[in-house]
């Protein structure tokens, strides 16, 4: 049985692609000589230094690493009227590593527009949604996060549209019933998003909503493979008056995940941003991603058995995480006890200050605590505190530092199974240079 999408689907793609290559043509026959290549290089180098944590063991001696990342990226931007392109080359490896094999196509898009504002784009997408929470590239990890889609929208001053379309595949393969695994280089099989965003006239005020539909590979390799269905839907809002920003979001999550649970969990965020002047701000927010109940930890060496019909834990798929819990990204980065997490909770402030031009330095402080109780265990987490600074030289040279203290609790060092995780500290060090070197019009 083959996967065709209804005739309906397809003679309205038809006509939408149809719309977006006659306003290109158009574009091309009026404005033929305002074409833009501009070509840009851009280099990070990283040193990272960190200690305590992470699981322990009696062959490892020392919690404790330090390293440089380097990433190096060739960006290449085409554009005219209807059409823009963009294609980017990525290494990123860890200095000294004999075989660096990490060189891959992090975006290569086409893009078809309209002067309706309808457009087209197709390729490998860098994307991101609103404060990135729960879409976004995750730029700070140096491998970063893209989408294999097609993107379907329209876009004016008020509204924006987006549908997006993913199907993956491990190969051009024609006998597996269209299986896809983990080995490939997407985090799905399939995905359909739906985005729209309103900015209010006259009103400093700008409302999102999301639905998305993950289909996520299930079942043993070539046997009982099938695929289980996850939604999610919720919204953000933005409102920025003078000298301030009230931020908010809601998501919920449905269905099931991967191994065939009953999913239901959800999360909410606030967030005030105090802008006095253009040398200093303030602001403070509060994160709640909601846990799994009533599993038990067991303590360091022994077993426990935990039987769940639901799944409560709230995931934020694939979102900017380093953003949001923490710069150390302890919580979702590097999982819980199992296959389980008893949740979030996150406040957070922070202030930051600009005494020059160029040159900012700021500090934040998160409290965190689960979002479920669990046996025998106090709900607090632990405690970390953030000082980070950067100066742009120039616009093409930057740099920037952070280090991170955290003070864990026993109920960390149980769920981590790490028994060091009461002073966990992280320090770095990035320059990031990214010349334009080549631009033609």
């Amino acid at each position: 049985m083959s996967l065709q999408p209804p005739n309906h689907t397809v003679r309205l793609l038809t006509l939408f692609l149809s719309l977006c290559l006659s306003a290109v043509a158009y574009g091309q026959r009026v404005d033929s000589v305002k074409r833009q290549l501009n070509i840009d290089l851009e280099i990070l180098g990283q040193g990272e230094t960190r200690n305590g944590g992470f699981p322990t063991n009696s062959e490892k001696t020392a919690d404790n690493s330090n390293f440089v990342v380097g990433r190096t990226r060739l960006i290449a931007n085409y554009a005219q009227r209807g059409l823009d392109a963009k294609v980017i080359g990525q290494n990123s490896a860890v200095w000294g590593m004999k075989d660096n094999a990490n060189f891959k196509l992090y975006e290569a898009w086409a893009r078809l527009s309209t002067k309706f504002g309808l457009f087209a784009q197709i390729g490998r997408i860098a994307l991101a949604y609103d404060d990135e929470r729960i879409i976004g590239p995750n730029d700070w990890a140096t491998f970063a996060m893209s989408h294999d889609a097609l993107r379907l929208g329209f876009e004016n001053k008020q509204h924006k549209a987006h549908l997006i379309l993913a199907y993956n595949q491990n190969g051009e393969v024609v006998t597996d019933g269209g299986s896809y695994y983990s080995d490939g280089a997407q985090l799905y099989k399939t995905m359909q998003t739906l985005w729209y965003h309103f900015d209010v006239p006259s009103f400093p005020l700008g409302i999102s909503v999301l639905a998305m539909n993950i289909g996520m590979q299930s079942g043993t390799k070539g046997k009982d493979e099938h695929v289980e269905w996850q939604q999610m839907v919720g919204g953000y809002a933005k409102f920025a008056p003078r000298h301030f920003s009230f931020e908010a979001s809601y998501y919920r999550q449905m269905g099931k995940e991967e191994h065939g649970l009953e999913l239901q969990a959800w999360m909410l965020a606030l967030k005030a941003h105090f802008m006095p002047s253009d040398f200093y701000g303030l602001y403070a927010g509060y994160d709640y991603l909601s846990g799994d109940e009533n599993f038990a930890v067991p303590a360091q060496g022994a077993l426990g058995l935990t039987r769940h019909e639901k799944l409560k834990g709230f995931s934020p798929v694939y979102g900017s995480h380093v953003k949001f819990y923490g710069a150390m990204d302890y919580f979702y980065f590097s999982s819980q006890y199992g296959s389980f997490t008893p949740g979030l909770q996150n406040a957070y402030a922070g202030g930051y200050v600009r005494p020059f031009k160029g040159f900012q330095v700021g500090a934040a402080y998160h409290y965190m605590a689960m979002a479920t109780k669990l046996q025998d265990m106090n709900m607090t987490l632990g405690h970390e505190i953030e000082l980070s600074a950067s100066y742009k030289f120039s616009k093409d040279v930057q740099l920037m530092a952070g280090y991170s203290y955290m003070t864990g609790t026993k109920t960390m060092e149980r769920l981590k199974r790490a028994s060091d995780s009461g002073k966990l500290r992280w320090g770095w060090l990035a320059l990031v240079v990214s010349p334009r070197i080549f631009t033609s019009k």
